[in-house]
């Protein structure tokens, strides 16, 4: 894999100082659906990418279904940041090892997309990290069923994604949904994907 590549997604993404201070991206989107003056808990998520022969690919998770929040829904490995994390990066990668086993020796950070909020009440810091093709993985089985890599390029073609609506407390949400082999990749997650994508697309 071209080592311009990397250095590509690296100038598109933010320090770590810059996207603790940065205002969610999506933050206008949600203020309807959110109470005043919520209390966002920090989170992080790794958002790793993959160096295959066909290009890069994304590594993602399926929730299990007994889940409380976002049964069998796609996302990244990640979660609530702790008091005992030295930085967003160091929590992303503990709930990674935590919900898949990846270990930190096979995981590069990169830079950090934007922050973004969630109706659940999370502020979200996605750790953008490049991970070593030789890595290995399992799910957990308890907040993890299962584990698989798509195509980035999928998520670059703006003609892949599709909008639909949902309804969410009395109002009518507008969102984007990706779809790769059987899964469907929506929500924040694909919000996360398409940040990547404009974030890229600033540089050229």
């Amino acid at each position: 894999m071209p080592q311009a590549i990397w250095q590509q997604v690296q100038r598109a993404l933010l320090s770590e100082s810059d996207v603790l201070q940065a205002v969610p991206h999506n933050l206008a989107e949600l203020e309807s659906f959110l109470p005043e003056a919520e209390a966002f808990a920090p989170a992080s998520v790794l958002c790793g990418l993959v160096p295959r022969v066909d290009g890069l690919h994304v590594l993602l998770t399926k929730r299990s279904p007994h889940l409380r929040h976002h049964p069998g829904q796609i996302s990244f490995p990640g979660g609530r940041i702790e008091t005992a994390d030295a930085n967003p990066f160091q929590a992303a990668l503990r709930e990674a090892h935590e919900e898949i086993g990846l270990q930190a020796d096979n995981v590069r950070l990169l830079g950090y997309l934007d922050p973004l909020v969630t109706i659940t009440g999370y502020r979200v810091f996605p750790a953008v990290a490049m991970l070593d093709p030789g890595y290995r993985a399992e799910p957990d089985g308890v907040e993890v069923a299962e584990l698989f890599e798509a195509p980035l390029s999928l998520f670059l073609d703006a003609g892949n994604e599709h909008p639909f609506e949902i309804e969410f407390r009395g109002a009518m949400r507008m969102l984007k949904e990706f779809r790769w082999q059987d899964y469907r990749i929506w929500g924040a997650t694909a919000s996360m994907l398409i940040n990547l994508r404009t974030r890229l697309v600033a540089l050229s």
